[in-house]
């Protein structure tokens, strides 16, 4: 007997224990919950972390992250308004901000993925086709380059990546609340080119590459040409300024040798008049010379004194 009413008393202990364990439940920090009672939600979701009550095998909690999660869709492709076909992978960050109603329409965050996918690659593609591509490509604030092309570009923007991006947000928030999702942004993650549209748009890159180095190649030419007239001016310059320079020296130097002889010959001219006719004498005779004068030529004077 004693035996018997030993383990009813156990029984009893460990059911209170169960029971009490099972009427307790911690939230973690970073979560929320929404207590359901045979599937059915009961009261308001909690959002407090730390230790809380439900009522014991009967209700049953369901966690959901208070957390941004990250969503991630799919490269669509997807025509613009001036009829070019792109592929445009966007992105875009979202929470639960009503655990009971997300509970209620989307259950679990799988779900919350696909319908996102829906209502946002929807409102991306509505966007998209209402608009040309350069909005999609530039940001607001792009200041264009000095081409005629970029001027051309800067008359078509008028809304720009990152508002398209404000705008998609906006629409596709008007659809999220109802599921208990509040989208934080959405981005364009990438935009590009199907194939065909690729090739042009790198032959049209070539070729505005190859304008810009043939600019850069006949302004360098014209700088050269520049230079080198400017060095031409230059050198012409030093080189007339050196010349005349060396015919002033020159034309002072034969002035100075002038008067020197000049100044010889007066002190003794006869002197004078024997060293040149010395000197005409060696630059005239060789070894082999003959000469033929008459014997009053002044040439043969001095050879006469000689006798």
């Amino acid at each position: 007997m004693n035996s018997i009413l030993r383990f009813f008393v156990i029984g009893i202990v460990l059911a209170l224990i169960v029971t009490i364990w099972d009427g307790f439940f911690i939230l973690p920090e970073g979560q929320q919950a929404v207590v359901t009672q045979f599937g059915a939600p009961v009261g308001n979701p909690v959002v407090d972390a730390g230790l809380h009550l439900k009522t014991p095998f009967v209700q049953d909690v369901a966690l959901f992250s208070k957390k941004i999660m990250i969503w991630d869709g799919d490269p669509n492709q997807i025509p613009t308004k001036d009829k070019t076909f792109v592929y445009i992978d966007v992105t875009a960050r979202w929470r639960i901000s009503d655990a009971l109603r997300f509970l209620q329409a989307v259950n679990n965050e799988i779900r919350a993925q696909t319908i996102l996918d829906d209502i946002i690659d929807s409102s991306a593609r509505d966007l998209v086709n209402k608009n040309d591509l350069v909005e999609i490509i530039r940001s607001s604030d792009w200041v264009p380059g000095e081409s005629s092309k970029d001027a051309e570009l800067e008359d078509k923007i008028t809304l720009g990546r990152d508002k398209m991006e404000d705008m998609i947000l906006k629409t596709a928030s008007q659809a999220t609340p109802k599921y208990g999702i509040e989208l934080v942004d959405v981005m364009f993650k990438r935009v590009n080119y199907i194939e065909k549209v690729s090739l042009k748009v790198y032959q049209r890159m070539i070729s505005e590459r190859k304008r810009i180095a043939a600019e850069k190649r006949s302004f360098g030419e014209g700088q050269k040409a520049e230079i080198l007239g400017k060095v031409q001016r230059e050198l012409k310059l030093v080189t007339s300024e050196a010349t005349q320079k060396a015919q002033q020296i020159r034309g002072e130097a034969d002035a100075e040798a002038t008067k020197i002889y000049a100044d010889a010959y007066s002190k003794d001219p006869e002197f004078y008049a024997f060293m040149k006719t010395l000197e005409s004498y060696e630059t005239t005779f060789g070894k082999n010379t003959k000469l033929v004068i008459s014997s009053d030529s002044e040439f043969y004077k001095y050879i006469n004194k000689l006798k």
